[in-house]
């Protein structure tokens, strides 16, 4: 009788209702260690074929502004617009760059008289990005990443 109360006894603690499971355990250290993670901040920033992954975040960063920036130089000097006067003004480009490295436009932040003046413009913005040489994603931990990014693009134009 003895032996068939131990039996019992130890079924019960054995019961997966009682001790918590390994998988248990391990679901909740992930969800520990998801919550410490800064989703904010990427480990590595996109990078084109000439920045160097091995250098700083910083340099990173700064070589991916640059490529994006000297991308839209040249496709905006490939354009002649009509303008019937000065424009000075920020605008700013609100993109994302997905996992897979393709780039979608979220938004074009811009004064209405560049609408006025050039009603081409963000679609020439957003050929522009779609035309940008390979890049590979940002990494958080080593895996591809979704970033948002915002560029400012200086229109400054004197009429002659």
């Amino acid at each position: 009788m003895k032996n068939l109360l131990f039996l019992g006894v130890l079924c019960l603690l054995a019961s997966c209702e009682w001790l918590p499971s390994k998988d248990a355990k391990t679901q909740k250290l992930v969800e520990e260690e998801m919550q410490q993670i800064d989703w904010n901040d990427l480990d590595q920033y996109p990078l084109f074929s000439d920045c160097d992954e091995t250098s700083s975040k910083m340099n990173q960063r700064r070589c991916f502004q640059e490529n994006i920036l000297l991308h839209f130089s040249m496709t905006l000097q490939d354009f002649e617009f009509v303008l019937n006067k000065d424009v000075n003004d920020t605008l700013f480009v609100d993109f994302l760059m997905d996992k897979e490295g393709t780039v979608s436009v979220l938004n074009i932040q811009k004064d209405i008289t560049i609408d006025e003046q050039m009603p081409e413009f963000d679609e020439i913005i957003t050929q522009s990005l779609k035309s940008l040489p390979k890049v590979e994603p940002a990494l958080k931990r080593g895996i591809p990443v979704n970033a948002k990014f915002r560029i400012p693009i200086v229109l400054n134009t004197k009429l002659n």
